[in-house]
């Protein structure tokens, strides 16, 4: 049987305010780092197939006025 460590997560401050929020963020920001910023280009509509979309997935597109007018 594998012994398995698990560790307690850090106490939650219920009961903080914004600025305790803030300072908690400000203590984790060097343990996070921001995703490499990645451009995509657009697919060609040559190698879209087989897609399929449910009828009433259409409907429901095809009756909000940004995409189906």
């Amino acid at each position: 049987m594998t012994n398995l460590k698990v560790h307690a997560p850090a106490p939650a401050d219920l009961e903080g305010d914004l600025a305790s929020l803030r300072g908690d963020c400000a203590r984790m920001a060097p343990h996070w780092s921001a995703p490499e910023k990645h451009v995509s280009r657009p697919v060609p509509l040559s190698l879209l197939h087989g897609v399929t979309v449910p009828a009433t997935s259409a409907r429901l597109l095809e009756a909000m006025p940004e995409y189906g007018n």
